[in-house]
């Protein structure tokens, strides 16, 4: 780490540094650091874990990025971005680090974790009940956090069949709005509805985040086959058209299928 943390000053080193990092601020770096993220919970999807240990070390040295310049104006050092999580993590696990005991449900330990939570939002003089929801998190990621976060306030439908129902609802207000109304006006109603379906994934336990980068890796996995079976045939998809590549589209779901089928019986 002290490496790390060396190489980070010598980059910014306003005389002999690298004239790209000199230039950069807090602003121009945190498209980088989301992009590292991502790249990390990519690595993971893939399960290839010497990629990962990679993009972890990319995503560690935000953070070096991050604090060097923070030192440079005075802010903070990394040591104290350390210490501070160090603290975080000590003070939120009391039934580990304290007096607490350990024989807890999961239930009662997610709402002591919450307790906390709210007492250090508190603390920052954040009151309100979606105070301190990052708002550069993915927009589909902040729908599901702040209607997790109502939810927990009793500002929430009581089953499923509610949320679905509220589905139907803004899907028929969405072609409503397709035909007669602007495109802002048709902007707003497909916002509604990705907004219901996000809380349908939050009633049904599933972060949407997660299952939309699945379905995003399956929908490659599949055109990638669609294509090389339209390459035996010597053809691309621009010589092709839809109801061809519709049709290798559901052979390659068949034999997803098949494979499925009989790696479960063997």
């Amino acid at each position: 780490m002290p490496r790390l943390l060396e190489i980070m000053r010598r980059l910014r080193d306003p005389e002999t540094g690298c004239p790209w990092d000199i230039e950069q601020n807090f602003a121009t770096i945190a498209p980088y650091t989301i992009e590292e993220a991502y790249e990390v919970a990519d690595a993971i999807e893939r399960q290839d874990w010497q990629d990962l240990k990679g993009e972890l070390g990319d995503l560690l040295f935000q953070s070096v990025f991050h604090a060097q310049m923070a030192e440079e104006a005075g802010l903070f050092d990394f040591n104290a971005v350390a210490d501070t999580m160090s603290d975080k993590m000590v003070a939120r696990h009391p039934h580990v680090f304290g007096d607490e005991s350990r024989e807890k449900s999961a239930e009662q330990q997610t709402k002591d974790w919450e307790a906390i939570k709210a007492a250090e939002r508190a603390g920052k003089a954040q009151q309100g009940t979606l105070d301190g929801v990052a708002v550069g998190l993915p927009a589909l990621l902040r729908a599901y956090k702040l209607q997790k976060r109502a939810a927990r306030v009793g500002f929430d439908w009581p089953d499923v069949s509610h949320v679905l129902a509220k589905i139907v609802e803004e899907s028929h207000e969405l072609i409503e709005a397709r035909d007669t109304l602007t495109q802002t006006e048709v902007t707003e109603e497909l916002g509604d509805l990705m907004f219901v379906i996000a809380n349908l994934a939050r009633h049904l336990n599933v972060e949407p985040e997660a299952a939309l980068r699945a379905t995003n890796a399956k929908f490659v996995r599949r055109f990638e086959q669609v294509e090389a079976k339209l390459k035996a045939r010597g053809k691309t998809p621009s010589d092709s058209d839809l109801a061809e590549m519709d049709a290798l589209w559901d052979e390659v779901k068949a034999e997803e299928k098949a494979r499925r089928k009989l790696a479960q019986n063997s």
